[in-house]
């Protein structure tokens, strides 16, 4: 599929983890490492190798970062078309966890942009002052069943300081915010990405979600960008299927250590 083969040779590179600390190569591997102690594991793909080998490199990449005493947890990125034959079990020997599953969506951007009509009382607009992007972390921190943290907030300050593309819109009932999610530019690439989006449980199902993609995709539009990517929940899939993205694979993340949060992280300078 060509959706499909543009997602492995354009994201899979170093497109995936530009906000990283650092990156190792380790094989086929690709061994980031980001602020706040969290290890990244990604790979464009395993060259085909077997089962035997894929154990060696589950064992090789956590010793890696075991050796390493800032980090605290460590996510492997799995994708469901990927030949990796025995990689689930190698990674729960190890000690990972897996994650809820989520769809890999892909399309064009042009069919994203439609006009939405909202509930009365509803606008969006694009955020970028210290007191917006807080709170819309916290809502997004509530909505996702995680603690409400100054973490991802401090980071998304970051990234608008170095006015590196990502974008943040939201929704407002009044002065509430009740919609959020944010739009990721990845550079060099024909793609950008929509992440976090949340919305609160007593508005959903009135549109909200869906003006925020097409605001989103608007934004893309405008930047030269013409495919979009999300990794979704199936919560969101449907909505996104409605609207002209395909779902060509699945994505799992196993776990090593603590809990990560519920929503897609947002390194600090991805672009």
């Amino acid at each position: 599929m060509r959706l499909l083969a543009a997602y492995d040779q354009q994201l899979r590179t170093d497109a995936e983890t530009p906000g990283a600390v650092s990156v190792t190569r380790h094989g086929p591997l690709r061994l980031a490492t980001f602020a706040g102690g969290r290890g990244f594991i990604t790979y464009r793909d395993l060259g085909g190798a077997g089962i035997d080998t894929i154990r060696r490199l589950v064992a090789e990449a956590l010793v890696h970062y075991q050796a390493d005493p800032d980090i605290n947890r460590i996510e492997w990125k799995t994708r469901g078309h990927d030949h990796a034959p025995g990689l689930p079990e190698a990674l729960r020997e190890n000690g990972f966890v897996a994650g809820e599953s989520e769809s890999i969506m892909l399309g064009e951007a042009r069919r994203l942009v439609v006009d939405v009509p909202l509930p009365e009382g509803v606008t969006l607009r694009r955020v970028g002052e210290e007191a917006d992007v807080r709170a819309m972390s916290a809502m997004q921190d509530e909505v996702f069943g995680d603690p409400v943290s100054d973490d991802t907030a401090d980071a998304l300050l970051r990234r608008l300081a170095r006015d590196d593309g990502m974008e943040l819109w939201v929704a407002e009932a009044g002065e509430r915010i009740v919609g959020a999610g944010r739009l990721e530019p990845v550079r060099g690439t024909d793609f950008a990405g929509i992440w976090g989006g949340a919305t609160r449980a007593e508005w959903r199902g009135r549109g909200i979600y869906r003006a925020l993609t097409a605001a989103r995709a608007r934004a893309a539009m405008e930047k030269g960008t013409r495919l979009i990517h999300s990794d979704s929940t199936e919560y969101s899939r449907p909505i996104l299927a409605r609207s002209g993205l395909v779902r060509v694979s699945t994505t799992t993340p196993y776990h090593h250590g603590p809990p990560v949060p519920h929503r897609q992280p947002a390194p600090p300078s991805t672009g």
